[in-house]
């Protein structure tokens, strides 16, 4: 099944060029030129490739309001390759920011990664790495043979961070996943579950802070 990708982008060159080879490589590309245009297209899509800078809406708004209504994963394009505009991206619900100009090869594998993100949750009950054992069905975290005391929340951020290793999850995919049913928390709640999931499992080597973006498990090896 080809993977459905809205391509919102107002150079109709730039767009035109990325769509074609997009469409050459397998994907079903629908186009928008416009923020407007592209919330009207999203829905039904299974990933948006937005360039911020469009000429009717802020790109950071177009991002926010698709990412208020849904889960479709958007990867943000900028013209300005800093922390704060990749930071920003990431904070309106971006899953990926690429600055301009991007490789087409770079461009691929970051959608490739994004969909195994956002592919069904591991379904296995025990997740291991090193001496680091979570039990889905007992709901318990042991390091060695030391049981580990957690949180339903604490338990339910470090099983999401294992089920994906290698990958860097963002504050705001925590804070959708792990306390989607409450209301008015801020990236500072996930931040101080970590801090003490930390100290709990004994190092900091086993959650790794992704500066200005989010966590991720730590090198095993390392942290045994």
């Amino acid at each position: 099944m080809k993977l459905r990708v809205l391509l919102v982008d107002a150079d109709e060159r730039a767009a035109g060029a990325l769509a074609e080879r997009l469409t050459r490589h397998g994907y079903d590309v629908t186009r928008a030129t416009s923020g407007r245009a592209a919330l009207t297209a999203w829905e039904g899509t299974d990933m948006v490739l937005l360039d911020l800078g469009l000429p009717d809406l802020d790109g950071l708004e177009v991002c926010a309001e698709i990412r208020s209504r849904s889960s479709t994963p958007v990867i943000a394009f900028t013209a300005n390759d800093t922390e704060l505009d990749r930071v920003l991206s990431l904070q309106a619900g971006a899953d990926d920011c690429l600055a301009k100009p991007y490789g087409y090869r770079e461009l691929v594998a970051r959608m490739q990664a994004v969909m195994r993100r956002f592919a069904a949750p591991a379904t296995a009950t025990t997740l291991t790495h090193g001496s680091l054992r979570i039990d889905l069905k007992g709901r318990q975290v042991r390091v060695g043979d030391r049981v580990v005391e957690v949180t339903r929340k604490e338990f339910d951020l470090l099983y999401l961070l294992a089920s994906v290793p290698q990958t860097v999850v963002t504050r705001r995919e925590l804070m959708a996943k792990v306390w989607a049913d409450e209301w008015a928390i801020s990236s500072r709640t996930v931040d101080s579950h970590v801090s003490t999931l930390r100290n709990k499992l004994g190092g900091g080597d086993w959650i790794v802070t992704v500066r200005g973006v989010g966590y991720r498990l730590g090198d095993v090896d390392q942290a045994d």
